[in-house]
């Protein structure tokens, strides 16, 4: 689950950095929106899954 996390996130904001190169206008904030929201979520998710370290 981990690794499709990681895909997702980098896929991601590869799109997102790459929107403002390919669109212009109403497509491209709808796509940069879209990947945005995506990649936070991964991110966030992935934030959630890590391991807990004990305090020393």
């Amino acid at each position: 689950m981990k690794a499709l996390l990681w895909v997702l996130l980098v896929a991601a904001v590869a799109v997102n950095a790459s929107t403002s190169f390919a669109f212009d206008g109403g497509k491209q904030i709808a796509i940069s929106v879209g990947t945005g929201i995506i990649a936070l979520a991964s991110a966030a998710t992935l934030f959630l899954l890590r391991p807990k370290r004990a305090k020393a």
